[in-house]
């Protein structure tokens, strides 16, 4: 059913998503990707888990932004707005809504349902692997953040810290989330993805 919508929603998508490089429409049709293979999977609710991977970052402050951590909250306010006004059904309006809010590490939500640990799972896994590193070093660059610290690269003598070093990042968050998925697909692909930025960070150890 959702596919009869699919257009409008990637419509309103470029329309609304102004924010940062690494949140756009190819992270959003990626998104919507990994949900889609992590639904069929579990067997989950589609009308529910598409229309939340679509429309899960339809409002998204920047990472310095002080209502951050309100982003997912007002961008699942912003998507069932949207959803009534091309007449989505109300019977799936609840639980996308809650799929949204909950998708987000900084807001703070439990995510409740399987389709709202879906949504979570796959937008987490496109913080990963080759991606993942390049989606970090786009946002660290517009917000003007160096690499590395040129004392202590990885953070071996002092306390880690994201908010000005972009290689601090991956200690931070995002070597963390393997262990934050919900599905068992989800952890497959986020070990794999999270062994390859390993990988990555020894490469970066030898030409630092």
């Amino acid at each position: 059913m959702f596919s009869q919508y699919q257009q409008q929603c990637e419509e309103f998508i470029v329309a609304n998503m102004k924010t940062d490089l690494a949140h756009d429409l190819l992270h959003v049709k990626r998104v919507v990707a990994l949900a889609t293979q992590i639904a069929k999977g579990e067997q989950a609710e589609l009308n529910v888990v598409l229309p939340a991977a679509w429309l899960h970052d339809c409002l998204s402050y920047p990472k310095n932004h002080a209502l951050r951590s309100l982003s997912s909250l007002h961008a699942a306010d912003k998507a069932i707005i949207f959803l009534r006004s091309i007449d989505y059904p109300e019977q799936y309006l609840l639980a996308i809504h809650h799929a949204i809010s909950a998708h987000s590490v900084s807001g703070g939500l439990v995510a409740d349902t399987l389709e709202a640990k879906i949504v979570q799972d796959a937008d987490r896994l496109d913080a990963l692997g080759a991606i993942g590193i390049a989606r970090c070093i786009q946002v660290s660059s517009q917000l003007q953040r160096p690499l590395y610290s040129p004392e202590d690269a990885f953070a071996v003598d002092r306390e880690v810290d994201d908010q000005r070093f972009t290689i601090d990042h991956f200690y931070k968050k995002l070597l963390t989330l393997a262990a934050s998925m919900n599905t068992e697909l989800g952890k497959e692909i986020a070990l794999q993805r999270t062994r390859f930025m390993e990988s990555y960070l020894k490469q970066l150890a030898l030409e630092v």
